[in-house]
């Protein structure tokens, strides 16, 4: 595993940096767990956050259950795998499946189509793992409700389809030992671990070992660079550390992710939820900027996963790679004094959506224009979208970005207009997908600013801490959609439509109450609503 320095400005911030770190012992000390590190405000959240840190050994007696669980799927014919769960409960093992190139359904949503969606396929063969280390969360508690529905309806017995992930004590183990669904939790005696630094606990094996990953070997991987990291010199987590927060404290905030050439295939979004989410607070934090290329301006940090086309390079297998970035990350917290192992915005997000589904009806509001399928929502001065556009890119201060948040079918494709102007050497996946995130590239070819674009609810549980708490300098564009055909959740009172809408009405709540411009647009017809988007950017 090696992280090298690119360029000779970010060489020397990064070994000032790091100087001062080993100085005060800091590699030895994260290196053998000690809380004190982020001030004693964090020490009790950081005494229950660190033990990802023995997971390359501790997680290693994981492995004769996961063999047998993965043995006895096989054998059952279950060959579709199904992973409910949110955050660092499903993003670890979406990277491992995608990497080792084996099938795994990632469901981090709400939206009723993707749901039914996936409802449709192989239902026959189907197992789903439901991951929740606080058992309570709302998404994975509705999608279980939802497929123990549908093998109950297609006589299916439900005992014999579920693996539950889940911590010690949590309500869904007390569910799963009940239902006699198979139950992975984290041993007692080992140190907890927090959802985004679970990447190498039951939480990204389990998944990824029924999918038939190599689960092993990324153990093996990161217990080879598991002894560097209590080294002052020779070591990656440092030494990316150093680079990551040296860079934000003097300016250049914004972090660009880089894997084109990268044999890994989706790291970045787990960076993304890992960074966002440790670092966002009070005022401060790094940015990570997902799919896009470099703007070249002064507040950019431009790290490649195994390519030389950035400022700095990480070097390494995927089990390695896990391990130093969440290393690294505590660093760049720690340089930047703030807790990385709390998340209070993405709680109160939650606790908005509790609230928002206890009312009769959604205070869903008048929209301030409509423009075809679109109804736009918001204070703004625009009567269209093309001028919408035009204003909200107008809005982004000068170090700051602008935020595309769709709460709708992230593996859905519309016919769309392919845009004048394209630059199709770096884009042309993107008009074909003519999908809500091609506004994202369309957006971006329209300011020298950062844009960024999250699938809701997952990006909840990753950018939405930073969107809320970091820096005041973001733009906000939220997507929501009309639901065609709804998906109740039994033994609840809502369903996954009034879920979604919820979500989305008390995020945007948060960050209105924040002072943080926000605009909403509603897609009357999911399809034709995208396809008037592309359209109007392609006019502001």
């Amino acid at each position: 595993m090696e992280v090298s320095y690119r360029e000779e400005e970010v060489a020397s911030a990064a070994s000032s940096v790091a100087g001062r770190l080993t100085a005060h012992g800091v590699p030895a000390r994260l290196a053998g767990g000690d809380p004190t590190l982020w001030g004693e405000d964090a020490e009790a959240e950081a005494a229950a956050g660190l033990g990802w840190l023995a997971l390359p050994r501790s997680s290693r007696e994981l492995l004769p259950e996961l063999g047998r669980l993965a043995g006895r799927t096989r054998a059952a014919g279950l060959t579709n795998v199904v992973l409910a769960g949110m955050g660092g409960s499903a993003l670890a093992a979406e990277v491992i499946c995608d990497t080792c190139d084996v099938p795994l359904t990632v469901l981090d949503t709400t939206d009723p189509a993707q749901v039914r969606r996936a409802l449709a396929e192989q239902l026959d063969d189907t197992v789903v793992v439901v991951a929740s280390k606080s058992g309570t969360t709302v998404e994975t508690d509705a999608l279980l409700r939802v497929y123990e529905a549908a093998f109950a309806e297609a006589g299916i017995d439900p005992a014999g389809r579920f693996v539950v992930v889940t911590d010690p004590g949590s309500p869904l183990e007390k569910r799963a030992v009940e239902a006699g669904y198979a139950l992975v939790t984290a041993r007692p005696d080992v140190p907890p671990v927090g959802g985004r630094y679970a990447a190498l606990s039951a939480y990204g094996l389990v998944p990824a070992a029924l999918a038939g990953a190599d689960v092993e070997r990324l153990l093996d991987e990161a217990g080879q660079v598991l002894p560097l990291l209590s080294r002052d010199t020779g070591n990656p987590g440092l030494d990316l550390g150093a680079a990551l927060g040296g860079a934000a404290l003097a300016g250049r905030d914004k972090l660009v992710l880089e894997d084109q050439l990268s044999a890994i295939n989706g790291l970045p979004g787990w960076i993304e939820q890992l960074v966002a989410e440790s670092t966002g607070k009070q005022g401060r934090g790094i940015l990570p900027v997902v799919a896009a290329d470099p703007n070249g301006t002064g507040d950019e940090l431009v790290v490649a996963i195994e390519s030389d086309v950035g400022d700095v390079r990480v070097d390494g297998p995927l089990g390695a790679q896990f391990l130093v970035w969440e290393y690294a990350t505590a660093i760049a917290a720690l340089l930047l004094e703030v807790n990385p192992f709390d998340q209070p915005e993405v709680a109160e997000s939650k606790a908005n959506t509790t609230e928002l589904l206890t009312l009769p009806d959604l205070p869903a509001g008048a929209p301030a224009f409509t423009d075809g399928p679109v109804e736009v929502y918001g204070a703004v001065r625009a009567t269209d979208l093309p001028g919408l556009f035009a204003e909200v890119l107008h809005a982004i201060p000068r170090d700051g970005y602008l935020a595309v948040m769709a709460y709708l079918d992230r593996l859905a494709a519309f016919d769309a207009p392919v845009p004048d102007g394209a630059d199709f050497e770096h884009m042309t996946d993107a008009w074909m997908m003519a999908d809500a995130a091609t506004l994202r590239a369309l957006l971006a070819l329209r300011t020298d600013r950062p844009v960024t674009f999250g699938w809701a609810p997952r990006f909840l549980h990753a950018t939405g801490q930073y969107h809320k708490s970091g820096p005041q300098n973001g733009v906000f564009l939220q997507i929501t959609g009309e639901v065609a055909e709804d998906v109740a959740v039994p033994g609840r009172p809502y369903t996954l439509g009034r879920l979604q809408l919820a979500q989305a009405l008390g995020d945007l709540g948060a960050l209105e109450t924040r002072g943080r411009p926000a605009v909403r647009l509603h897609l009357t017809d999911r399809a034709a609503g995208v396809a008037r988007l592309l359209e109007a950017v392609q006019e502001a």
